[in-house]
């Protein structure tokens, strides 16, 4: 028998979920496996992206139902996992990321109180330990005044603030994987790459794998070392350079994005056609 490969994170074989009595899958037979690395899954709306991290972390509705011939995290099959299991590693082995701030964060607790909850949640430290590590995390994201910020609810911080604590909170206990979905959709254009900077630093420093999920294609090759392109539900191909791409649908998703280096008058649109032509038939 071979040795366990010590270096991965996460299997995942043949991957399913399905919604109720719907004929397709949402997520169709997904496979593959997370090192210590950056990992972009790409598509438009409805590609199955999100429905897909969501069932690694075991949030899936009650309506749905994940199905896999293998899906391992640190040597743990998640799916015969117990919920009280899973409540101890999210948040604490596994993170996710949301898109929005504004509506991850609770807007009736203090900053500070909900990043010290994480803390206390997670890890075995007193009550004033806890504040004490958020406040260091606090300032690893670089948040100014840090006194003053911990003291504000949601609604008083910006977009990007609000963001920069989302990941104080999500990476304070150190997790062996984070998924990141659509991380900087809700941020203006100016900090994006700040915060895509700081994710980054905060997960090399861990050691962990990070899943990044945008329906940005450019953003996530500049970013991540691998590119796995979704379309319907099913991973069309997976890359390490757009240069690559072969397939129609990740071809058109990188010529429907504007390129300030080559500007044209009108930007191409998907060739359903030629994308669906490709499809296994059900």
């Amino acid at each position: 028998m071979p040795a366990p490969d010590q270096d991965l994170i996460l299997t995942a074989r043949n991957l399913s979920v399905r919604f109720g009595r719907l004929a397709r899958p949402a997520v169709e037979n997904v496979s593959f496996d997370l090192r210590a690395e950056r990992l972009g899954i790409v598509g438009e709306s409805g590609s199955g992206k999100s429905t897909l991290g969501r069932a690694i972390m075991r949030l899936l509705p009650s309506i749905g139902r994940a199905s896999a011939d293998e899906l391992m995290f640190d040597g743990m099959p998640l799916l015969s996992t117990t919920e009280k299991q899973m409540r101890k590693l999210r948040g604490n082995r596994m993170a996710l990321i949301m898109q929005d701030p504004r509506y991850s964060l609770n807007p009736v607790l203090p900053i500070g109180k909900q990043v010290a909850e994480a803390a206390l949640l997670h890890l075995p430290v007193s009550k004033a330990k806890a504040y004490e590590l958020a406040r260091g995390m606090l300032e690893r994201v670089r948040i100014a005044d840090i006194e003053r910020t911990m003291k504000l609810y949601p609604h008083q911080i910006s977009g990007g603030m609000g963001q920069r604590v989302m990941i104080a909170m999500m990476l304070l206990a150190k997790p062996r994987m984070v998924i990141a979905d659509e991380p900087t959709s809700a941020l203006d254009v100016s900090v994006r790459g700040d915060v895509l900077k700081l994710l980054d630093e905060l997960v090399r420093e861990n050691d962990a794998g990070l899943i990044l999920i945008s329906h940005d294609i450019r953003m996530v090759a500049a970013f991540c070392e691998r590119i796995m392109v979704m379309y319907k539900g099913r991973v069309v191909e997976i890359l390490t350079s757009l240069d690559e791409a072969q397939h129609p649908y990740t071809r058109g998703l990188i010529a429907a994005m504007p390129d300030l280096h080559a500007p044209v008058h009108r930007l191409k649109i998907l060739d359903r056609t030629a994308i669906d032509a490709l499809e296994p038939r059900p």
